[in-house]
């Protein structure tokens, strides 16, 4: 299964893109994105697309240091659950290791270790998209990513004693040695930050004993909710692919990085098939999307993936016994469907 990663990962990416000078949506639809989606964090998409639309991105702006700049914008609530835990860890190695612990909770595609020695501690870093494609930009957001939290810990003008990176040199260092340090070294052995080991003892004056392990049970609750099925990833795959109008059995199956028998397979195992589990998804998301009046019917139409709103119409009524007009504007006809006097189908 090829990995995902959360929303959350682009965070201030349509900013940075208008910005550069290029228009962030076009090259998200180009990779097999979905521009709206993106305002939801918390949804997972494919990590290679979002891979490749890093590297277009730099390309596209001419801008080598595009990972760089993006990793700038974010926070650590942009991990998601695992950001209120981090802020109660006691000192920076306990949150490091939390972090490495956790990667699955916010990326699929990172692979990190921290190891010390000889007074050094080191941080590397390792981007997985799951085939064979360049890694440059999003090595460089999860590294510049990492030294947010460091500086959450050690200052803002903290600098680690050296970062490393595998690819060569860009042609202008300004934005790596202000966002890094003084210290950026390429054509290196590994992806990475080294720091002194003493500085991985750096206390976390607002964390609190008491509520950290009230945040750790709940971390732990919200990851074994995150069952990794390939159910859950077909679910989650089909809303990101339903507003593109490519939402099909074999595009699920590719970005999943296995063939469709394989996709029925498992859905089999969970007494689904890609039909019922693609109307369940649709369902949910048509009732929350009519009920809100902002969007047009014709809009909604399009973001459950439907061809033209006359055929979106047919399976509204057919699931919820009434248009999706009357649904929007007559709230008897939503308080029938909750007491479930639909009609039988």
């Amino acid at each position: 299964m090829k990995p995902l990663v959360r929303n959350a990962a682009l965070t201030g990416y349509a900013e940075l893109g208008r910005e550069l000078g290029f228009d962030p949506r076009t090259l998200m639809k180009r990779v097999g994105l979905d521009p709206v989606g993106l305002a939801v964090q918390d949804r997972w998409i494919s990590g290679p697309a979002v891979t490749a639309l890093l590297e277009l991105s730099a390309a596209c702006s001419r801008h080598e240091d595009f990972g760089l700049l993006l990793a700038e914008r974010r926070r650590i609530s942009s991990l998601g659950p695992i950001s209120l835990v981090l802020r109660e860890e006691p000192n920076l190695r306990s949150a490091l290791e939390l972090l490495i612990g956790y990667e699955h909770m916010y990326n699929e595609m990172l692979s990190s270790r921290l190891s010390a020695a000889n007074d050094l501690a080191t941080i590397r870093t390792v981007v997985e998209p799951g085939e064979v494609m360049p890694v440059r930009q999003a090595t460089e957001l999860a590294v510049g990513a990492t030294m947010q939290l460091l500086r959450v810990f050690l200052g803002s003008h903290w600098h680690p004693v050296r970062v490393c990176f595998v690819h060569s040199a860009p042609a202008d260092l300004r934005t790596h040695r202000g966002a890094l340090g003084p210290v950026v070294d390429f054509d290196q052995g590994f992806n990475g930050i080294v720091l002194s080991a003493s500085d991985l003892n750096a206390v976390n004056p607002i964390s609190d004993p008491q509520l950290r392990s009230y945040a750790r049970s709940y971390l732990e609750s919200v990851s074994e909710a995150r069952d990794a099925t390939v159910l859950n990833r077909v679910r989650e795959l089909i809303e990101v692919l339903l507003p593109t109008g490519r939402c099909s059995i074999d595009e699920v199956a590719r970005s999943l990085g296995v063939d469709r028998r394989t996709v029925h397979r498992h859905l089999a195992d969970s007494g689904e098939t890609f039909s019922s589990l693609l109307n369940a998804t649709r369902h949910q998301l048509a009732e929350q999307l009519v009920a809100h009046s902002h969007r047009s019917l014709t809009d909604v139409s399009q973001l459950l993936g439907f061809s033209a709103p006359s055929a979106f119409s047919r399976w509204f009524r057919e699931r919820f016994g009434c248009s999706p007009r009357a649904w929007r504007t007559q709230p008897g006809c939503r308080r029938t469907r909750a007491e479930g006097h639909v009609p039988s189908r």
